[in-house]
């Protein structure tokens, strides 16, 4: 789903505000150690790789030691047979190079593409688990940007810069002792421009790795204004918005070419001097071994030789500018990977007492529902009499209660004690993490109890807390104080696996993914359900629109869903929802799209559902609060009232309110001819 950034210019300069951090006193060499894991399982291929480019580019600088013979020999001395013994040396040495080099190619191009899957699903991975408050916070095409662009970027650096800065450099190394070995000093006339070339080389590679960064990012910017332009083509078809997406787009892509301009300004730099004080050096060795030869002190053979030489080695010296280049970019992309990558994941159980809590295993359908402890009522029980208020004695609880083995009793139907079973807050407090210290809390002291088999709906008004409330529950969020538990134990001492597997979740906004309409309702299920759960779902939703699509519930639904109306996706989410038979159900407002039959028509067959699970539904309507045995009002963060939906009208004003828009006192007669 798209992120709601308040505009592309705040996100660009978050992510360039969080880039300034890495780029100061940053070490590439440190940076791009960071690959080493990912390459190691690959190292002796491209070892070998590199020993092989080594090979065939020492072996393009025996041609000029060939032409130093077939000069100073066979053309000296008007040997034909030599000469064509020469070119045949020649043609034999450039076939070697050539399929040396293939070799090199063929050796790295496997591995390569195994270390960008692997750090491209280490990273997907990595996502899927990292917390919703690191989503909240990052732009989607800030992601998506570290998963390809750069991801393809360290493949390309692995394939030739990490290479060919080697061989390049034992090229080097090799020409200048050849050199100096043919002539001490034309070889120290080619090596005068080095000092000048390592000094300009070290002060522009600061300068293009922060240039780099900034281009990456942007890079980041534009993706997420592709991206939310694509997913959001209704809203911006809708309100006649594509000129200012498009002037968006277009002053995102004008920063962007701005940015990769000064690059190319730095990179010319680099270049006119990688390549000017070379030729420079040639030319004055040229001028001067022409004047050796003329006074009788250099032989023609070596002149050529030499100069053949050097000219071999403008390509390795020359080169070492867009290598660099490369690798500055590399050790930027490593760091924007790692940023993602070294962000804490959601954790399993939390430490209790010093040690990680035990969790029992996973359970989740027929196995959780027998959990003991206080699970769902199973199916055909009723459910015990509710408290009318928050705190007192359910009717139930005075009847005698059967003796367990261990001492302990159930209540009626052989569920656990109502005050340890179902569903609890405890003194819970929260805070977004990124918000201000001074901020009040966006929830505070909720104390709330959902007894087992009970359905309690959540109301309140538009920015209470109540989805914010529901996330605790399933830890999509955690908790700031107090603590959550499900029958008697903390929600962290769970691992969220197994959590996650007692509780189910429907959210306001649905999202279906793009798969069938089958695949998007058995996610909510264990492995191994069929059609039988699934049919069973989609009656619960009433979605039996499904079975009109042109594949039945083999229909692809697309990107988001959006090929369905607003209420067939809600009805998809909720049938999600309930077909895992989930022990705990938490629906946030899941009937909000549809139209009056529809819902009355769901949620008839909802209170089977409900009938066998402790349920949290947020509800904003009459009909949906219906639902519920009991009815909790937040209001600012807080938990003001519990009681059943007929009190809650009769007694408080701010309840009757919301439910019908008047006063209480207005509304005493109507709950009362309600409750008749």
């Amino acid at each position: 789903m798209p992120k709601s950034d308040a505009a592309p210019s705040d996100a660009a300069a978050s992510e360039a505000a969080a880039s300034e951090v890495p780029a100061k006193g940053r070490s590439t060499v440190r940076s791009l150690l960071r690959l080493w894991p990912y390459v190691r399982p690959v190292r002796t291929r491209l070892i070998t790789a590199a020993v092989v480019a080594v090979i065939a580019s020492c072996t393009g600088l025996l041609f000029p030691l060939v032409l130093k013979w077939m000069v100073d020999g066979p053309v000296a001395d008007g040997d034909e047979a030599g000469v064509w013994l020469g070119a045949l040396l020649l043609l034999l040495l450039g076939v070697t190079e050539a399929l040396l080099f293939g070799l090199r190619r063929w050796l790295v191009a496997r591995p390569l593409a195994s270390v960008e899957a692997a750090m491209r699903a280490d990273l997907f991975r990595h996502l899927q688990r990292l917390p919703v408050a690191f989503h909240d916070r990052w732009a989607s095409g800030q992601l998506l940007s570290r998963g390809t662009t750069d991801l393809m970027l360290l493949r390309m650096f692995l394939a030739f810069p990490l290479t060919f800065l080697l061989v390049n450099g034992a090229t080097i190394v090799v020409g200048v002792i050849i050199l100096l070995g043919q002539d001490f000093m034309l070889g120290l006339v080619l090596l005068a421009p080095v000092a000048p070339m390592v000094i300009v080389c070290a002060y522009y590679e600061g300068r293009y790795s922060a240039v780099a960064r900034r281009a990456q990012d942007q890079v980041g910017d534009l993706t997420t204004v592709v991206e939310e332009s694509v997913l959001g083509i209704r809203i911006i078809k809708g309100f006649g918005r594509h000129r200012s997406q498009a002037r968006a787009f277009r002053e995102l892509s004008h920063t962007l070419r701005g940015t990769e301009l000064a690059k190319a300004r730095i990179l010319a730099a680099i270049y006119a001097v990688i390549m000017s004080l070379p030729e420079a050096a040639i030319g004055a060795a040229l001028v001067l071994g022409t004047v050796r030869v003329a006074d009788g002190g250099l032989s023609a053979g070596t002149l050529v030789a030499f100069l053949s030489t050097a000219l071999a080695l403008r390509w390795p010296v020359e080169s070492i500018g867009f290598l660099l280049a490369m690798t500055q970019e590399s050790a930027t992309a490593t760091e924007r990977y790692f940023e993602v990558m070294d962000a804490e994941p959601e954790g399993g159980a939390e430490t209790v007492g010093g040690a990680k809590a035990a969790g029992a295993p996973a359970l989740g359908g027929t196995e959780a529902a027998g959990l003991a402890g206080g699970g769902a009522l199973a199916a055909g029980q009723t459910k015990p009499a509710l408290a009318p208020k928050d705190g007192a004695p359910a009717a139930d609880e005075t009847k005698p209660a059967a003796a367990l083995a261990d001492g302990t009793s159930t209540a009626p139907g052989g569920a656990a004690p109502s005050e340890a079973g179902g569903l609890r807050f405890h003194d819970v407090e929260f805070r977004y993490p990124d918000a201000p210290p001074d901020a009040p809390p966006v929830l505070s002291h909720v104390d709330l109890h959902i007894r087992p088999g009970e359905t309690m709906a959540l109301v309140g008004a538009t920015g209470s807390g109540k989805t914010t409330l529901t996330a605790l529950v399933p830890r999509l969020h955690e908790v700031s104080g107090g603590r959550i538990t499900l029958d008697g134990e903390d929600i962290t001492a769970m691992e969220r696996e197994r959590l996650r597997a007692l509780v189910a979740v429907a959210f306001e906004e649905p999202t279906l993914f793009s798969a069938t309409v089958g695949e998007n309702v058995l996610m909510g299920a264990e492995d191994g359900a069929g059609e039988a759960e699934l049919a069973r779902a989609l009656d619960v939703a009433q979605a039996d629109f499904v079975h009109a699509l042109p594949q039945g519930t083999d229909t692809q639904v697309g990107e988001q869903g959006l090929s369905l109306s607003g209420g067939q996706r809600q009805r998809l989410a909720l049938a999600r929802a309930v077909v895992g038979r989930p022990r705990f159900l938490v629906l946030d407002d899941p009937l909000s799209a549809l139209d009056v039959h529809t819902e009355a028509l769901v949620e008839a067959a909802l209170r089977r559902v409900l009938a066998d699970t402790t349920a949290l539904v947020v509800a904003h309507r009459p009909s949906t609060v219906q639902l519920a045995d009991r009815v909790a009002l937040l209001s600012g963060g807080r938990v003001a009232a519990v009681g059943t939906h007929q009190e809650l009208l009769r007694e408080n004003a701010e309840y009757a309110w919301l439910m019908s828009g008047t006063e209480a006192t207005e509304t005493t007669d109507a709950a009362e001819e309600a409750a008749r």
